[in-house]
């Protein structure tokens, strides 16, 4: 596959991590001195990012921060296809590709094409209530449905084609992507998947005398769930903003017509070392 070597690259931070934007310079002079022709920097939530990405006039969007940020650069990316960089300057960073120490490096591969793309697919999530469309979220990781503020399981029910294939009573219910397999879902006992596995996960959070198993489906599936309960039910779609949910309300999620392309300089098996790491030094274990 032939890659157009990038030249106008844009670097993005969490609004709320100051101390990236002051460190911003030594990223901005690595990338220059590799050759890049344009580098400009905002916040992830600038409007003015916003515009630039949508009008395609960079090639490549480096997120520079944790797994959070780049969850919110992908959703600016993911319209129109450009690829996406992460570099790990968070506390987790599972998502990211390059660690700081070694920017200057993976920078001058970057401007050389030295890289391969790596596809992950996404979720589309649509919110029903008596057929009336009320939201859509396309996400990287997954989407939750789960119990509010009532300490209290919550009734969904999942059907595909028509057909009912689970009954959950539980605290809450995943949709995710092989990439969320290592998120939420690896939290409450789902699989890990192969993070260019092209697949929708299933797994109940805490259920109690229902199905507890994870279902996978194929990417061409859609899964209805309907929410059944008489006190507070929210769904949040990648760790944004939670929404409310009423009685009988429901969720139709398939396979998003959008695909994240990560821009990777290691092998293959990078991932599976990278989930050893994690598991055996997991960082935010040390902070309890």
């Amino acid at each position: 596959m032939t890659i157009n070597l990038p030249q106008r690259f844009v670097i993005a931070t969490h609004p709320s991590r100051t101390s990236l934007v002051e460190g911003i310079h030594t990223f901005v002079n690595h990338l220059k001195n590799a050759g890049a022709k344009q580098v400009d920097t905002y916040t992830i939530n600038d409007p003015e990012l916003k515009r630039i990405v949508e009008a395609r006039e960079i090639d490549v969007l480096i997120a520079l921060g944790g797994d959070g940020t780049i969850l919110r650069a992908s959703h600016l990316v993911a319209p129109v296809g450009i690829p996406l960089l992460g570099i790990n300057r968070g506390r987790f960073g599972f998502l990211m590709e390059v660690e700081e120490d070694e920017c200057e490096q993976r920078f001058k591969q970057l401007i050389q094409g030295d890289f391969h793309f790596e596809n992950r697919m996404m979720l589309r999530a649509r919110h029903f209530r008596q057929e009336q469309l009320l939201g859509e979220w396309h996400v990287l990781n997954e989407v939750i449905l789960c119990r509010g503020n009532v300490v209290r399981p919550i009734q969904v029910k999942a059907h595909m084609d028509g057909y009912l294939i689970a009954s959950y009573v539980a605290d809450g219910v995943i949709a995710s992507t092989a990439t969320g397999s290592t998120a939420y879902a690896l939290a409450v006992g789902g699989p890990i998947m192969p993070p260019e596995l092209r697949n929708i996960l299933i797994v109940p959070v805490a259920p109690h005398l229902s199905m507890s198993q994870s279902i996978i489906l194929s990417e061409g599936d859609q899964v209805n769930l309907t929410v059944k309960t008489s006190h507070e039910v929210v769904i949040s779609a990648d760790g944004q903003y939670p929404v409310h949910l009423q009685n009988k309300d429901e969720i139709a999620i398939d396979a998003s017509n959008y695909t994240i392309r990560f821009i990777r300089f290691r092998d293959r098996g990078y991932f599976y070392r990278n989930l050893h790491k994690y598991m055996e030094q997991n960082p935010i274990a040390g902070e309890l």
